[in-house]
């Protein structure tokens, strides 16, 4: 019983109501103009006096309202008002105006359904609830049995009289019924007839992976340059601490060395930064490239304590930008894994080198106990974190493979870029 009182009486029942009674107001101007029509062709100076002849100026209407609705605004604007006042949920209705000609021929079919099923709902939402009111309080006024009254004659009896505060309860049900069962079918047709279409379904798929893509983009970033430099900030701190009173000069270096690499994370944070609030970052830091970092980052890295040993037999400067630039994210990762999960003490070798028309990458280091990762300063995670994942994605976007895991006693980094024909 209440599941009913609720379909009826409810608060989504009522907003499709005022849904409806707002079809029925925009449909008037276009029942005038029938009724300018219909006027002349019957000799009849005013059709409102006739329920027919309003019916059939409002069945002239139509059409001009059908027409209307060609307008580029008519499809957003009635997908804003399903949306508040019909519960249709957001991504099943079409933002933008109709293009194509299926697009307007469904949106016109929709304005039409609307105005024309709400117009009969307001016309009743008029007529009925006075009536209804007088049957119910017909035996308790007797003014209103009256002959001038305009009620039928059948309510000068006794027992239609008893039954008339019945019948006028049942007309407001009735009522009630007609517009909430109105409302759910044009909530149920609206996805079909104002939905998007399989090109804006399309063009909304292509915004969503775009805006993912940079999204994960600027994360990688975020991720190689940030966790690099707090990998390599915490070794060199955990290096200096150690030394502090055995080696000043190797504590100066360190400290030297976390400046540096805090400096230079500040400009790259900044970048990215400026890339989320603007889209674009004009006049930050550029990103950092093989030909141009790669001598810096060994070093910051060499300060922490980590041997690294790098064979550079490629040519930085001839690489493509992207290639430079994504080379570098990788060799920062392979570095800094290094730093997290093997410590300081271990020796890392890196070789970058160019084969059969590829970039190869390759970053080796022995696989550290627990214990002596610990001692080292290291703090591995069990699982890993999003490194690797990303060193992958950064292949996979330049057409190249990332390998990764242990050979042996070893854990080996392999990447491999294609350069193209301007390499």
């Amino acid at each position: 019983m209440s599941a009913v009182a609720r379909f009826l009486f409810g608060r989504r029942a009522r907003l499709r109501w005022i849904h409806l009674i707002l079809g029925g107001a925009l449909a008037m101007p276009y029942v005038l103009v029938g009724s300018v029509v219909v006027g002349p062709i019957t000799g009849v100076d005013n059709v409102f006096g006739s329920l027919t002849l309003q019916l059939a100026s409002f069945a002239v209407g139509l059409p001009l309202a059908a027409v209307t609705s060609l307008f580029p605004l008519t499809r957003p604007l009635e997908s804003g008002v399903v949306r508040s006042l019909c519960g249709v949920e957001a991504d099943l209705l079409a933002y933008g105006p109709a293009r194509t000609k299926g697009e307007k021929g469904r949106t016109a079919a929709w304005f039409t359904l609307h105005l024309g099923v709400g117009g009969i709902v307001a016309g009743m939402s008029l007529a009925v609830p006075p009536f209804a009111v007088a049957l119910i309080v017909l035996p308790f006024v007797p003014a209103l049995r009256d002959d001038g009254a305009g009620l039928p004659g059948v309510l000068d009896h006794a027992w239609a009289l008893a039954l008339a505060p019945v019948a006028g309860g049942a007309l407001l049900v009735a009522l009630a019924g007609c517009a909430a069962g109105c409302g759910a079918l044009l909530a149920r047709w609206a996805p079909a007839l104002l939905g998007p279409s399989a090109e804006d379904r399309v063009a909304a798929a292509e915004a969503r992976a775009a805006d993912l893509a940079v999204r994960n983009r600027l994360a990688r970033e975020l991720h190689d340059s940030v966790g690099h430099a707090l990998s390599a900030v915490t070794l060199q701190a955990s290096a200096a601490r150690r030394l502090l009173d055995s080696d000043p000069e190797f504590v100066r270096e360190a400290l030297a060395a976390i400046e540096d690499t805090t400096r230079r994370t500040v400009g790259e944070l900044d970048a990215v930064l400026g890339v989320l609030r603007d889209g674009d970052a004009p006049g930050t830091a550029p990103a950092p490239t093989l030909a141009a970092d790669l001598d810096g980052l060994l070093d910051r890295t060499r300060a922490g304590g980590l041997r690294v040993s790098a064979t550079v037999t490629a040519d930085p400067r001839t690489l493509p930008g992207p290639v430079s630039r994504e080379a570098y994210r990788i060799v920062q990762e392979g570095l800094s894994n290094a730093l997290r999960h093997a410590g300081g003490r271990v020796a890392v070798t890196l070789r970058v080198d160019v084969r059969d028309g590829h970039l190869r990458i390759t970053v080796e280091n022995p696989i550290a106990e627990a214990g002596e990762a610990a001692r080292s300063g290291a703090a591995p995670r069990p699982g890993g974190g999003h490194g690797l994942r990303g060193v992958a994605d950064r292949a996979r976007l330049l057409g190249g493979t990332a390998e990764a895991g242990p050979v042996g006693r070893t854990w080996r980094l392999h990447v491999r870029l294609p350069l193209g024909r301007g390499a």
